[in-house]
């Protein structure tokens, strides 16, 4: 198996990329956070790996962390959730506020991650919530600081401006603050979004 790849970055698209390693090209299936972190085409970097093998198909996963990796493990132990969604889940909340979302069961906030149906949420927070710890939090301290219906209207903005729901969403939530306004995060994740 191969564990993890270090070389140059020769393309990024939506949810994938490709690195040059030694002369060969590895195409990789990541996550919108991956992507964000990982370092521009032409930088040197170094990105964990997970080999899905099928009778008809051999694809590569990539992560820009180890803890991105492990809970992606977690995510395709649930049943009904492959490789590719658990990709899709990974790029729709950032880690922490995913395993929080997990460990207090909040299917509304799960629910809203493109392609993640109410059902598989609920489920997905059935077969989790016992098995993950929050990173840097407890459960008892959680709590909403942003004005959701603000992060949602800077959502729906950010996705008519062309930028994929996944990735808007990330960026709303990662620029909100307790009393910011719609117009505010938008302006904030404009000035930090590279696209």
């Amino acid at each position: 198996m191969i564990a993890f790849l270090i070389g140059v970055i020769e393309e990024k698209g939506e949810n994938n990329l490709v690195m040059d390693v030694n002369g060969v090209g590895y195409g990789l299936n990541v996550s919108s956070t991956t992507l964000l972190t990982i370092g521009q085409v032409g930088e040197r970097a170094k990105i964990y790996t997970y080999m899905a093998v099928r009778e008809d198909d051999i694809s590569l996963f990539g992560f820009s962390t180890q803890e991105e990796r492990d809970l992606f493990y977690q995510l395709i132990t649930v049943s009904g959730i492959g490789p590719k969604m658990a990709i899709g889940i990974l790029s729709g909340l950032s880690i922490s506020d995913l395993t929080v979302a997990i460990i207090n069961e909040d299917v509304k906030l799960l629910s809203k991650i493109k392609g993640l149906g109410k059902k598989t949420a609920e489920r997905l927070c059935l077969e989790l919530k016992d098995k993950l710890s929050p990173i840097g939090v407890t459960q008892n301290t959680f709590t909403v600081d942003y004005d959701e219906d603000a992060v949602q209207m800077a959502t729906d903005t950010l996705v008519s401006l062309g930028i994929n729901k996944n990735d808007a969403y990330m960026l709303a939530r990662a620029n909100a603050t307790e009393n910011a306004t719609a117009e505010e995060i938008i302006s904030k994740s404009l000035r930090g979004y590279k696209g």
